[in-house]
């Protein structure tokens, strides 16, 4: 028998928007080779691999050509396909360990909120190109340990962005967080986000770098809770609460395909 394994569509309360992710529970730990092979073939932003342990379940992302330290997309989609599966009651707290530490989910109505580490940015020098390969004149530039920070002028320049990938890629860093104050009395911020030297191009909903985008906004706007929107094609809403060396990500999810491995 094969295993099972699913697509959830995260950040998001319809099909076919916010950022899909593929969720595999292993029976038993299997070769990181392995499970790269699968993220390829599933060749989707993330590919989650969770190994129930005695305290919750490790869990891993792999990308189609990398495995992730941080991803909260796909930790959003194992949270929510642990409660729809059975894997956990609807009651219980979802933890895992990973390579960024113990990271939780609990439900709350039809949200899940996740607890995740914040990553706060530091100013940075620009790298050679970054303004040609984005297309876009930044206000602001940072980086954390995964990746650059560009604040732009409006939602519309966020919006609008058609950077060369090519040139993108060659900047060394995991990817590029874009972002801006939103124009909508709806949202807080918007944000983009493109790690082509990742093997994606441009993530439909990047939880992780909303640990970035929380703290950044939180020092400018002596908030901590916020509404952001990220303007991707598919798009999604994360609900984003700043508590100091911690950063609570809210969003939705929807399961939208179960098969087997054989």
């Amino acid at each position: 028998m094969g295993l099972t394994i699913y697509q959830v569509d995260a950040f998001t309360d319809r099909p076919f928007a916010g950022n899909p992710a593929a969720v595999c529970v292993l029976p038993e730990p299997r070769h990181a080779r392995w499970m790269q092979s699968v993220a390829q073939e599933m060749n989707l932003s993330e590919t989650a691999f969770l190994l129930r342990e005695a305290h919750g379940f490790n869990l891993r992302w792999l990308t189609p050509t990398t495995e992730v330290d941080l991803c909260g997309h796909a930790t959003l989609a194992s949270a929510h396909m642990l409660w729809e599966a059975g894997y956990l009651r609807p009651s219980e707290q979802a933890s895992f360990s990973t390579r960024s530490g113990l990271l939780t989910a609990v439900r709350k109505g039809d949200w899940i909120e996740l607890d995740f580490p914040a990553e706060p940015e530091a100013p940075a020098t620009a790298p050679p190109d970054l303004a040609m390969a984005l297309g876009a004149m930044p206000k602001y530039i940072g980086k954390n340990r995964f990746d650059y920070l560009v604040e732009v002028d409006c939602e519309e320049t966020v919006r609008d962005l058609k950077p060369d990938l090519n040139m993108l890629g060659k900047i060394p860093a995991r990817g590029f967080i874009v972002t801006s104050l939103a124009s909508s009395a709806s949202y807080d911020f918007v944000s983009r986000f493109f790690a082509p030297g990742a093997g994606i191009n441009e993530d439909p909903v990047t939880g992780s770098a909303h640990c970035c985008l929380g703290p950044f906004w939180s020092a400018r706007s002596g908030k901590n809770e916020f509404i952001a929107h990220q303007l991707s094609p598919r798009g999604g809403v994360v609900q984003v609460r700043v508590s100091g060396a911690r950063v609570h990500l809210g969003g939705k999810a929807v399961t939208v395909l179960r098969g087997e491995l054989v």
